[in-house]
């Protein structure tokens, strides 16, 4: 069962170098010239400490399958099958307002190993200077098919499920804040 991990204070340096991410690293719709299929949609918000205190040069790194819920890497059976135009990995950083943004396409539903369908999500990990590790979550949208018996999100206490979903904005836009510390600390899962 998952449960919330504390993360620590921040502290001091090293810090990840501007050129870390490179431009156009958080745009997935696009792979070797072709263009994905699928809804184009974007995901953004902000990464803050416990007090709102907005966190700069964050680095944030989200994986996800595809349109048709196919994963393009060794690890999915059906990868051959991918969408030669989605890339399905993509890094971003924060600004100095702690604001961060990712174009992508809404993911397809896949079987879980038990054969449950999952429901739509995108992977996320967090990576800041001074924390011991990496954080990890998962996105899920307040409008995707599926959430009520997700294997993942139904695992997480009921009062916490919110702090996974993307809020939708209009326009293919969806929210996501990422809280590090305190009592609205986004839901981050044990590697």
């Amino acid at each position: 069962m998952p449960r919330l991990v504390p993360t620590a204070e921040i502290t001091l340096g090293p810090f990840f170098p501007p050129s870390y991410v490179d431009a156009g690293a958080n745009d997935l719709t696009t792979c070797e010239g072709k263009t994905a299929r699928g809804e184009v949609i974007e995901i953004h918000g902000t990464v803050t400490q416990h007090d709102g205190t907005p966190l700069h040069n964050v680095v944030l790194e989200i994986w996800q399958a595809d349109a048709n819920g196919i994963f393009c890497d060794a690890h999915d059976p059906r990868s051959q099958e991918a969408d030669p135009g989605f890339y399905g990995w993509g890094r971003a950083a924060t600004d100095a307002a702690g604001r961060y943004w990712f174009r992508t396409i809404r993911p397809g539903r896949y079987a879980a190993a038990n054969g449950t369908l999952r429901a739509p999500h995108v992977n996320l990990v967090v990576v800041f200077s001074g924390l011991m590790r990496q954080l990890s979550t998962v996105i899920f949208f307040d409008d995707g098919a599926g959430n009520g018996t997700d294997p993942v999100l139904t695992s997480v206490a009921p009062a916490l499920c919110a702090r996974m979903l993307a809020c939708g904005e209009g326009g293919g836009r969806y929210r996501f804040d990422v809280v590090l510390r305190g009592a609205r600390e986004s839901v981050f899962f044990d590697d």
